[in-house]
């Protein structure tokens, strides 16, 4: 789960401050007066006391408005999310543990398996080494985290489930050694591989291992996180010496990027990165090999490992890629050891042997403009940003479609560059496949495939169906090898076959050319349609013809789009400052096109139309300008209709113009600006509060902490390659979800694997759009028809982690943005039925993602249909999200809590109007759930609310009762007060008078005795 981020702090302590100065000035205001009456000018005791009382009853109730002012204000958001309530059902509990065994059995890929090194034998005993053994990777970090409320299976108990005895002393050894894995956090990370040296294995400990079992397996794990990409280079890395304590945080502290060696020598040289293998692991696999003659080698981690060194050791038997398991995935790893299992997982990735060699390569990362001083930001808690760029410049050649290709045209040699295909995987069985002749009818290209197990144990495996399209030299790009559609067996007995049915579209196989404006093209020639093992090895081929060239337009639009597809994104080139590879002439350009950049420099027309927070009010006027007059929307009116009436209603239907009108600016606002983790309520139309939740592997409520159990990771759905299984993941989430009482789902994530150094990438799906398309929508499509909405993300091209919040240029071309990038979002909105989106953190081209009219307007809603709710990612404002931006074009909501640049604070007709669209499509996903789907729900007070009133009555009552007996008090004394004056003027007339008589009686007396001379 998240942490708590210190700008949300102060974000709040901000927008409380005017109640905070109230409470500050009445509790002032009560002192200076109860000083005043003591010591200035009341001598009365009884009104003293009485206006004491008086000043601290008026200042309790100032401080008692003043915080209700703050409950149900700025607090509202954040305290009704604390009082979420759910818990996970035993049923669920239970669904979710079989699905996660399930996915993982099928995830699992075996890369080796020389001399039939596995199975191993049942119930034997293994020798299990390496530190990742006994600390493997369940997840990753930030919002696809695990949660820590439900028990986790381990690598080690997976495979003591599964019979098997592991070395003890050598698992003691890893623990005693370091019990907890480095923290990658959100702001800091510790890269540290833990690893003991291998000077550190005793002749004792080795002969030990020996006598124990002949068997030896080495984990080597990776870990991934939201907030950085792994480091390409360790040497940019604060590299430390042996017993260093690292000061990273999981969330917060000071920025620290730490390696700490494990011996004293530095783990890797300069060049070398996190996903190569250190000295200490190099050291660790010599040693082991050089006491075993079967090893086994398991990568646990969910970016793809340059394994090149295994192909070193022949004692290396056997490799595994056990990718992210979730918490009770790592049964599965013990089962298909033991032959229990059947591997069937292929990789969603393609691993290579040398990243120099990939079109990547120099274009990860970000690299500062240097003319753009004026638009840097302060983003508080992350620092100060100067806008930065990546150039996507490989187009269309992304992962396999890259080497394949490069390969096909003689600029590579692929045996010297790949290791693994995408696609490739093995089994404890083989398969044969065979496709019959395809026809094309209505559009639909149909075949079957015969897949015959022919050798000894049951398995499953992939069908993987690829096309090579027609290219001419300098046309449109085109790669050589695209999936096209894959299926995946049922189990088959040795010797028997199945039949699998195959059918995908003609318009897949066209692409995206942007001459003449743009649009989609079928090119007239043969396509190749070949079913292959991977990528790169065919095992059956057919051809389909095309006559003629198609060019869809609006008299045909591509792949069911509503409106045809156009040049939506030729700013996002960058107009000639990017040069992007090109198949023609046998990437002739190939050196110039993946060189570094050289030129960092925004160019003028770029810098003329760029937005964040210093000019966005600029922007606002000219704008609203440029729209002219816009009639003021209705608000406020009084026409009755409650929201539950619109469910299943069409987004253009009439009765959504009646509701609109009744929505004040303050109730769109609300709905808008708070839009972080719930679904805001509005009591005048009968709408609850909703809630949202992390993440992709998980259902995470970072406020209440309640959660589900952790799954699998999205690139082990993807590597199982099976549709029914993704299926299931999505209606496993809903399921959980009900228990939870959550709406939303802020999943599944499908950015594009464009490098394995993508700090994410363990929360999508592979380097290919179509698998991340159909894993992606399968899940979605559950999900949605369960009556929860799931926020398709990060929409788009949020492919890296490093300076996603530096207003990061990304520079593509359209065709690599349309064919490879927007692809999974496309089949998720069209065949998912998604109805919310989560935009991104970076720029695409010179534009904001969560403002992108082109984005979020011409191609999703108009081309692809979708209506709903498009949410920013996290908004920290971090000196470019802006809500106004953001409504202005195309965006509904901010993920905010507390406010900050996600208020809505103009007030003119433009405005309006666009906050009353935007509200429209959050009211529109919030309706078409199961909370509205049996009528009006039941409107509940929070928790935090019941609470209130009791003490606010409380308070109330004591008030009144301290009021009542500040006057009885104040009578009492004010009329002892005048008693004791009576008694003091009758005491004093009293004593006149006896002074009076006193004198009366003393003078006669003097008279006698005056002398009689004093006559």
């Amino acid at each position: 789960m998240l942490g708590i981020n210190m700008d949300d702090v102060i974000a709040m302590i901000r927008s409380l401050q005017t109640q905070l100065i109230v409470i500050g000035v009445a509790l002032c205001v009560a002192i200076v007066l109860t000083i005043a009456v003591n010591k200035l000018w009341l001598k009365s005791q009884g009104w003293r006391k009485l206006i004491h009382s008086w000043t601290w009853i008026a200042a309790t109730v100032a401080v008692i408005v003043a915080v209700s002012m703050m409950l149900f204000g700025p607090l509202n958001t954040t305290l009704n999310l604390m009082s979420g309530s759910g818990t996970l059902s035993e049923s669920s509990k239970a669904r979710a543990e079989k699905l996660a065994t399930e996915i993982q059995n099928e995830g699992v890929t075996l890369l080796e398996n020389n001399d039939s090194s596995l199975p191993l034998e049942k119930n034997s005993s293994v020798n299990v080494f390496g530190w990742a053994s006994s600390n493997p990777i369940y997840g990753g970090t930030g919002s696809g985290s695990m949660n820590a409320q439900y028990p986790t299976t381990s690598l080690i108990q997976g495979l003591q489930d599964a019979g098997f005895k592991t070395n003890e002393q050598l698992t003691k050894k890893y623990t005693d050694y370091r019990a907890d894995r480095p923290i990658v956090g959100m702001v800091s990370q510790d890269w540290t591989l833990p690893e003991p040296t291998a000077a550190s294995y005793t002749d004792a400990e080795m002969t030990q291992a020996k006598n124990f079992s002949k068997k030896a397996i080495v984990v080597i794990g990776r870990s991934g996180g939201e907030g950085a990409d792994l480091p390409s280079d360790m040497s940019t890395i604060d590299t430390h010496a042996a017993g260093y304590k690292s000061e990273v945080q999981a969330f917060g502290g000071k920025e620290v990027h730490d390696y700490v060696n494990n011996g004293d020598y530095n783990d890797f040289e300069a060049g070398e990165g996190y996903l190569d293998l250190s000295k200490t692991e190099q050291d660790l696999v010599k040693l082991v090999t050089d006491n075993f003659d079967d090893v086994t080698v398991v990568y646990n981690g969910a970016n793809a490992m340059n394994l090149s060194w295994v192909n070193n050791y022949s004692q290396i038997k056997s490799v595994l890629w056990c990718p992210p398991a979730g918490q009770t995935g790592f049964d599965s790893l013990g089962t298909i050891l033991s032959g229990e299992v059947n591997p069937s997982g292929k990789t969603s990735d393609t691993f290579i042997k040398d990243f120099s060699q990939a079109a990547w390569h120099n274009n990860i990362g970000h690299w500062e403009y240097t003319n753009m001083d004026e638009f840097k930001t302060n983003a508080g808690f992350f620092g100060n940003f100067t806008p930065s760029f990546v150039n996507y410049s490989e187009g269309i050649y992304v992962g396999y479609k890259y080497f394949e290709t490069a390969a096909a045209e003689g600029v590579i040699n692929y045996d010297d560059v790949v290791q693994y295909p995408f696609g490739y995987g093995l089994s404890y069985t083989t398969f044969s496949q065979q496709m019959s002749e395809p026809t094309v009818s209505d559009g639909k290209v149909s075949f079957d495939v015969t897949v015959t197990n022919t050798g000894s144990v049951a398995g499953k495996t992939a069908v993987e169906i690829y096309y090579n399209p027609p290219y001419t030299n300098g046309g449109i790009e085109k790669s050589v090898a695209n999936l096209v559609a894959f299926e995946k067996t049922k189990s088959i007995e040795p010797g028997q076959s199945e039949t699998v049915k195959v059918s995908f579209n003609e318009s897949d196989m066209a692409s995206y050319d942007t001459a003449n404006n743009g649009g989609y093209v079928l090119e007239s020639g043969d396509y190749e349609i070949s079913a292959n093992a991977d990528s790169h090895n065919k095992l059956d081929t057919k051809t389909v013809n095309v006559a003629n060239t198609i060019r869809y337009d609006s008299s045909n639009p591509h792949n069911g789009d509503k409106t045809a597809a156009v040049n939506h994104f030729e700013d996002a080139s960058g107009n000639g400052s990017v040069t992007y590879l090109s198949r023609a002439n046998q990437f002739a350009n190939r050196e110039q096109a993946l060189a570094a950049p050289t030129n960092l420099e925004l160019a003028q027309e770029y810098k003329d139309t760029f937005v964040n927070s210093s000019n966005v009010n600029e922007w606002l006027e000219k704008t609203k300008a440029e729209e002219g007059d816009v009639k003021m929307p209705t608000t406020g009116a009084k026409n009755g209709i409650q929201l539950y009436q619109l469910y299943g209603k069409k987004y253009d239907d009439k009765m959504w113009d009646q509701l609109l009108d009744q929505l004040t600016y303050e109730e769109m606002n609300q709905l808008i600006a708070f839009a972080g983790y719930n679904n805001a309520a509005i009591p005048s139309i009968g709408k609850v509060r909703q809630s949202d939740v992390d993440g992709p592997a998980a259902l995470n409520n970072n406020f209440t902490q309640q959660g589900s159990i952790g799954l699998p990771s999205s690139t082990t759905v993807a590597s199982t390659w099976n549709k029914e299984l993704a299926k299931e993941y999505g209606k496993v989430i809903a399921q959980m979800g009900h228990d939870l009482h959550i709406t939303g789902w802020y999943a599944p994530a499908m950015n594009i694997h464009r490098s394995p150094y993508a700090g994410r990438n363990f929360e999508y799906f592979s380097e290919d759009p179509l698998l991340s398309g159909v894993m992606a929508s399968a899940e979605i499509k559950e999900v949605q028809d369960a009556g929860i909405y799931a926020f398709m993300k990060h929409f788009a091209l949020n492919d890296q982690e490093d300076h996603r919040l530096a207003m990061l240029h990304t520079w593509t071309n359209e065709q690599a943005l349309r064919e490879i990038y927007l692809k999974p979002f496309e089949m998720s909105v069209k065949d998912g039925g998604a109805t919310a989106v989560m935009s991104a953190f970076n720029y695409i081209g010179n534009t904001w993602a969560g403002a992108n009219s082109a984005l979020l307007n011409d191609v999703l809603r108009n081309e692809w249909g979708f209506n709903g709710f498009v949410l920013t990612d996290y908004f920290g404002g971090y000196g470019y999200m802006e809500g106004t931006e953001s409504i202005y074009n195309g965006g509904n909501g901010m993920l905010a809590t507390v406010p900050t640049t996600n208020n809505i604070t103009d007030r003119s007709a433009n405005t309006v109007a666009h906050m009353r669209e935007a509200a429209h499509g959050i009211l529109y996903a919030a309706v078409n759930t199961y909370v509205y789907a049996n009528g009006a729900p039941r409107v509940e007070i929070a928790m935090w609310q019941w609470i209130y009133y009791v003490v606010v009555a409380v308070l109330a009552l004591l008030l009144l009762w301290a009021a009542w007996v500040s006057i009885r008090r104040f009578i009492k004394r004010r009329k002892a007060e005048k008693e004791a004056v009576e008694v003091v003027a009758v005491e004093e007339t009293v004593e006149v008078q006896e002074t009076a008589e006193s004198t009366e009686d003393t003078a006669p007396a003097a008279e006698a005795e005056k002398p009689a001379d004093a006559e």
